[in-house]
């Protein structure tokens, strides 16, 4: 198996760090990370796309000052720095927001975008800022105290899934004052940000997968929105089990079908089953 290569020793802390896992002939799937920030939540799913694509990860600086497009730049750069010039874009939550621009910028040649647990405009404006206002404000302390309670939960929901339990052991580490207002800052650029205009122009096929229990990113209210302003909109599914984090929650579920678009769409000819209709939103139903 290919050792990743790890650029967080010669990237500034300023600038966006890449790991790169996978032979360069596979498929390449760059994964934005959510709020966070990091890579740390996604080991399941990097196990699982595995042998099947060239897995980029990436995690953000801790900026208090980038914009969207600033982001979108950022990861350009990193992705440039280590040879990486085209490949699938995989926004989670907050990365759905760079998703757009980046794809709009054309400097990265994106294949498709695969949004998880992502989103156009953000469909609970209020809970964004209400959110933000609260992290602002909550005890360094308290965040401490409910994270290593997150840790115990993590050694039994993930007991079988050690790169997951060493991710969640890395995610706790890295939760600093910093940290937070750097999420803080994300939180504004999510309740400001409308990327209706982009999401119109998009060239590339969209796929959309989500959590059934999620309650941070309704996917009935993100999958409408979709509809209404993403032409490329092709696939929209649930995964009955997975919450908000569905890469890490479902990501056996996640794995496979986000495979299954990406090998599609490598095969334009192969007929498409299961469409139900010519615009090419389809399969909705359930995972187990």
């Amino acid at each position: 198996m290919n050792q990743p290569s790890d650029r967080r020793k010669t990237i500034s802390p300023d600038e966006v760090q890449v790991r790169v896992h996978g032979d360069p002939s596979l498929p390449t799937l760059v994964y934005l990370p959510g709020l966070h920030g990091d890579w740390t939540l996604v080991g399941g799913f990097r196990k699982r796309v595995e042998g099947r694509l060239r897995f980029v990860e990436l995690t953000y600086p801790r900026t208090l000052s980038w914009s969207l497009q600033d982001y979108a730049a950022g990861v350009e750069r990193a992705l440039a720095a280590v040879g990486i010039g085209s490949g699938w874009i995989l926004g989670e939550s907050f990365g759905s927001q760079i998703a757009w621009p980046l794809a709009a910028r054309r400097r990265f040649a994106a294949k498709g975008v695969v949004l998880a647990g992502g989103f156009g405009k953000h469909p609970m404006h209020w809970g964004v800022v209400f959110s933000q206002k609260t992290a602002r404000v909550i005890p360094l302390g308290l965040v401490t105290r409910a994270l290593i309670g997150y840790g115990r939960v993590s050694k039994w929901r993930f007991r079988n899934e050690p790169e997951a339990l060493a991710g969640v052991k890395e995610f706790i580490e890295r939760r600093t004052e910093e940290d937070r207002w750097a999420a803080v800052h994300r939180l504004k650029l999510i309740a400001e940000n409308d990327p209706r205009e982009l999401a119109a122009g998009l060239e590339v096929p969209l796929y959309a997968i989500s959590g059934a229990i999620d309650p941070i990113v309704p996917w009935f209210r993100a999958r409408k929105w979709l509809r209404q302003h993403c032409p490329k909109l092709k696939e929209f599914r649930i995964i009955r089990s997975a919450d908000h984090t569905v890469l890490s929650t479902g990501s056996s579920q996640a794995a496979a079908q986000i495979i299954d678009w990406i090998t599609a769409e490598q095969r334009p000819t192969r007929a498409k089953e299961g469409r139900r209709n010519e615009e090419g939103i389809d399969n909705e139903a359930e995972l187990l």
